[in-house]
């Protein structure tokens, strides 16, 4: 399930919940006021390529001693 984040209209605060692909956050309430319906934003995110690719970590794949 992946996760939306939303924006409280009144108290501005930033909020996320997990939900089906396709629910609005029309029955939402913000969790710090109250507030009907926050606005739903837009988040950033990251993606990969397929296949194999270098670690962040470093170069050597030997078990740690």
């Amino acid at each position: 399930m992946p996760i939306y984040e939303y924006r409280c209209r009144k108290c501005e605060k930033l909020f996320e919940r997990f939900q089906k692909m396709g629910e609005g956050g029309e029955k939402l309430a913000c969790p710090y006021c109250g507030e009907k319906r926050p606005e739903k934003i837009i988040s950033a995110f990251s993606s990969s390529k397929g296949g194999a690719s270098a670690s962040s970590c470093g170069t050597h794949s030997s078990k740690f001693t």
